[in-house]
């Protein structure tokens, strides 16, 4: 994958790096690192400058952002609660637990898409309950454009300078992108079993 998306970058300049970015954002597995590293790394020897990087990408991140924000417009709290009256059993998900959560994310919503557009994974999935939610538009772009700004800087700006070993800048994140997952995994994992003893209670 990653050599397919340096040659579409190298192809296309710019216009790849939006789109590289955009789907990044649609499709988590493809990892931001190695797009914006490279690109860093572009600007060492085509006409591609650092601060066009850095806008461009994170032009492309918005892109991405606000399709998923939509999509989570879309699907609404309430149109969620539908789906836990009719799968909830299976699922073992109540509607209080949909109801937390979003209270949980109405008073730190902000906050969590501003942070966690700078880690590997959730950094594009924030955008959905940030839609489901109700967050306003506005204040959503501007924490997104905030986080995904300092992001794209660090990551652009290293690429810039190791140049031609910017593979050596991935490898390092790959290790910290391995660090979160498992630290999610962890937390999914406490999560589900404090909910099964909790439902045994009951």
């Amino acid at each position: 994958m990653e050599s397919w998306i340096t040659d579409f970058m190298e192809q296309y300049g710019y216009l790849g790096i939006l789109l590289m970015i955009a789907l990044e954002n649609l499709f988590p597995p493809i990892p931001s690192e190695v797009i914006l590293t490279f690109g860093g790394f572009m600007t060492t020897y085509t006409k591609l400058t650092p601060l066009g990087v850095i806008t461009i990408a994170t032009l492309g991140s918005l892109i991405g952002a606000i399709i998923l924000y939509v999509i989570g417009r879309w699907l609404g709290v309430e149109r969620l609660e539908r789906i836990i009256d009719r799968w909830g059993g299976v699922l073992r998900v109540k509607k209080e637990d949909v109801r937390k959560a979003d209270a949980w994310f109405d008073k730190y919503g902000y906050w969590a898409v501003l942070l966690c557009r700078m880690v590997p994974l959730i950094r594009s999935l924030i955008s959905l309950p940030a839609g489901m939610s109700g967050m306003k538009l506005i204040p959503f772009l501007l924490f997104t454009t905030i986080g995904t700004l300092i992001w794209n800087t660090i990551l652009v700006s290293v690429g810039t300078a190791v140049g031609g070993n910017w593979n050596k800048i991935v490898e390092f994140m790959d290790v910290y992108s391995n660090i979160v997952y498992a630290l999610i995994a962890i937390a999914v994992l406490i999560v589900f079993f404090l909910y099964i003893r909790r439902a045994r209670k009951f």
